[in-house]
């Protein structure tokens, strides 16, 4: 044909068609188009199928892989951790022997409470993180809106944390074993500050509905003025096993209103901020007050009684957190006879009363039917933990430290901050492993309410508010 372009079979940008040469009609200027187009039609082919051109760089190529870079990250953490140590030990061994113990003691006080505290958000993100492999609707449970954070951004606070709180207790140590102490004293002051403004912060970075949502449920323990829900007791007793965190956090931001960071002024016997203030036991005893008015409140919104047996666990704790200040107070042969003993029952009546409610109430594995039978409470059971050992741990281990941790309630026992502070962290890990069991029995709640559709009208009145009260929450 006249102006025709024989293009061969074997051109690659051809679809196969035998034998036979194609003839296109095409003129010269449009050939080179139609040449430059199927060149390029060869490229995206190539990229769709993954070919990539010589003296091409993919973005791949350039970012290196997640397990690299999550290795790289472990190694550089690892590092710091190593450097903070160092340079901790060395601070502390610069110091005389007789300053050193009193010097510890007190750099434990203003940091004890935000470590506590970072414990329990590395812990949180375990308890969410099984919860979504598990399947479980948690944000149902607790009434989370779509904005709540995952386990993964929990782990991220709680590395941010895990970083600051131990940096900001090495540059104590330094600045004051080489004597800058006004220096050393503004750490921990500059830590609680920054705390404090994260939290309050009005602008949206930081999670701020997150940090709002949390600011709202504090405000709502403390004040129970509304209708007591999951959400809001469920905090509540997770704070009560953080009752050393309100006592530390008293007893440092005293020290700082009244400039005593980084001195021994609070030996002294007469000191407002010393080890035998009254104030010690009034803080220890306010998580436990908040988690009573709630009993309260829900025993006025619904009248079940059960609410104020629970009302009465919360106060048993009172006596063992009072009777133990008393040590300071009273003269040691009173002490010894009356006092001490009366101490040590309290003691043993609020351990065994809050173990039996966890396991009768908060977990509902009423006569250790799991332990024994392994039989599920009900049909409609969604049991997360189908192994009978964990069972016989979880009962075993919140027995054992459920009474050491009257040691932490009781000021008269608190000298020694190692074992303090290994107490305190048994008592988080024991509400970390209570909060399992606890959303497992919320849940299984859920799921007889969802089931069991039973026409009201053939119900007496009893039968219904039977029915009625056992749907609530059970606090």
């Amino acid at each position: 044909m006249v102006g025709g372009l024989v293009i061969p079979t074997n051109s690659p940008h051809l679809r196969k068609s035998g034998s036979r040469t194609v003839v296109s009609d095409l003129d010269d200027n449009e050939a080179e188009n139609g040449v430059d187009e199927g060149f390029l039609h060869s490229i995206e082919l190539n990229d769709l199928r993954g070919v990539t051109m010589p003296m091409t760089i993919t973005a791949s190529a350039i970012m290196p892989s997640p397990v690299l870079l999550w290795r790289f990250k472990v190694l550089m953490f690892l590092c710091w951790g190593f450097i903070c140590c160092k340079i901790g030990w060395n601070s502390v061994m610069r110091m005389s022997a007789d300053k050193r113990d009193l010097f510890l003691y007190e750099a434990f006080l203003y940091y004890n409470p935000l470590l506590l505290v970072t414990l329990m958000v590395w812990l949180w993100g375990i308890n969410l993180w099984f919860f979504a492999q598990a399947g479980v609707n948690y944000a149902k449970i607790f009434d989370f809106d779509q904005n709540h954070l995952s386990h993964r951004e929990i782990w991220k606070c709680a590395m941010w944390m895990t970083i600051v709180v131990p940096t900001s207790m090495t540059a104590y140590l330094y600045l004051y074993s080489r004597g800058e102490v006004s220096y050393a004293a503004s750490q921990p002051v500059l830590l609680y500050a920054a705390v404090v403004m994260i939290l309050i912060f009005p602008f949206d970075i930081f999670y701020l509905s997150s940090r709002y949502y949390f600011l709202r449920t504090l405000w709502r323990i403390m004040l129970p003025l509304q209708a007591i829900s999951f959400c809001d007791f469920f905090l509540a007793d997770i704070l009560t096993s953080m009752a050393k965190v309100f006592s530390d956090l008293e007893r440092s931001v005293c020290r700082m209103v009244h400039r005593q960071v980084a001195t021994i002024a609070w030996l002294e016997a007469d000191s407002v901020c010393g080890s035998h203030s009254i104030a010690i036991p009034l803080a220890l005893v306010l998580p436990y007050l908040f988690r009573l008015n709630q009993c309260l409140r829900q025993y006025k919104d619904t009248g079940e009684r059960t609410t104020l047996l629970n009302a009465l666990k919360y106060s048993t704790a009172v006596p063992v957190i009072f009777l133990s200040a008393l040590k300071y107070h009273v003269l040691p042969v009173n002490w010894t006879n009356l006092y001490r003993p009366l101490w040590l029952l309290s003691s043993v009546v609020n351990s065994l009363y809050s173990f039996y409610w966890d396991v009768t109430r908060d977990w509902d594995l009423s006569s250790f039917t799991r332990i024994f039978k392994f039989s599920k409470p009900h049909p409609l059971s969604n049991s997360l933990h189908g192994r009978r050992w964990v069972y016989v741990w979880v009962i075993g281990s919140n027995l054992i430290l459920r009474c050491t941790w009257t040691y932490k309630l009781s000021a008269h026992l608190r000298h020694n901050h190692l074992t303090v502070f290994a107490i305190a962290s048994s008592e988080i890990f024991r509400r970390f492993q209570w909060i399992f069991f606890r959303v497992e029995n919320e849940l299984n709640k859920m799921n007889t309410k969802s089931h069991v559709q039973l026409p009201m009208s053939d119900m007496s009145n009893e039968e219904e508010k039977f029915l009625l009260s056992s749907n609530d929450h059970s606090v």
